[in-house]
């Protein structure tokens, strides 16, 4: 007969999630108050770059050069603060029918118009019998911009992104296949770890969030990546219960 309590080890779970959702609401509020200040910080250096733009000593361009780093320093944190807010603010999502290849689109017209000396081409290849999925569409165009964005700066000296979508046993899945620089096996393995990144001005949060939002979608993503060869992203989303409705009156 056991002797463990009924009920104890439910409890305990739920008393850590509740200090869980305490630290991700103190943290998400501390960001908030960093940011204000932040940028008052960096407005007035703004002021202060513009009171020396036409400096002549050699000290007073010194000067210049360090507001300058200060400016771009407060830039960068006000990023990693808006990255950190969006992935801690993520929250149960209102989810309703609607339809992939249509949000896929709309953030691929984003990038057409993107001049690139070499260019990137986008390919498409979408599934015209695709059923719906549920979704939040704000969300999941975020989502997807990122995973875009993160294909174009694999491929700095131009490339090819080929953009499928198919029907699969249980909804619809999405792949994101582009020839660039690839990833190495230490970075696949934590490329979706917050605040991770091999980008000098990265805040190490766009893909952890796109994850986070592909999973409140009910949906999972894959990576696969060869050094020098490219990445392919694959995303799955499954598809709402059909309704059935009857041509013939009861």
């Amino acid at each position: 007969m056991s002797t463990e309590m009924p009920g104890s080890s439910s409890d305990e779970n739920a008393r850590l999630l509740v200090q869980y959702q305490e630290l991700a609401e103190l943290a998400g509020a501390l960001a908030h108050e960093i940011k204000n200040p932040l940028s008052v910080i960096r407005m007035n250096m703004e002021l202060l770059e513009e009171d020396f733009a036409n400096a002549e000593s050699s000290r007073d361009r010194r000067s210049l050069q360090k507001m300058a780093t200060v400016s771009r320093q407060c830039t960068r944190l006000e990023n990693l603060l808006n990255d950190f807010l969006r992935f801690t603010r993520l929250r149960q999502l209102d989810l309703r029918p609607g339809s992939l290849n249509e949000q896929v689109e709309r953030v691929l017209e984003l990038y057409d118009g993107v001049a690139r000396d070499p260019p990137v081409v986008i390919k498409r290849f979408y599934d015209a019998d695709l059923p719906s999925i549920m979704m939040h569409p704000e969300t999941l165009q975020a989502a997807l911009v990122n995973l875009v964005k993160n294909a174009f700066e694999a491929m700095p000296n131009g490339g090819e992104l080929v953009v499928i979508t198919q029907v699969t046993r249980t909804g619809v899945a999405l792949e994101m296949i582009d020839n660039g620089c690839g990833m190495d096996e230490n970075t696949l393995f934590r490329m979706f770890e917050p605040f991770y990144s091999t980008k000098n001005n990265g805040t190490g949060l766009g893909l952890p969030t796109a994850k986070k939002i592909i999973e409140a979608h009910g949906g999972t993503i894959d990576v696969q990546s060869v050094v020098g060869l490219g990445t392919k992203f694959r995303l799955e989303f499954p598809a709402p219960a059909r309704i059935e409705h009857s041509s013939h009156p009861a």
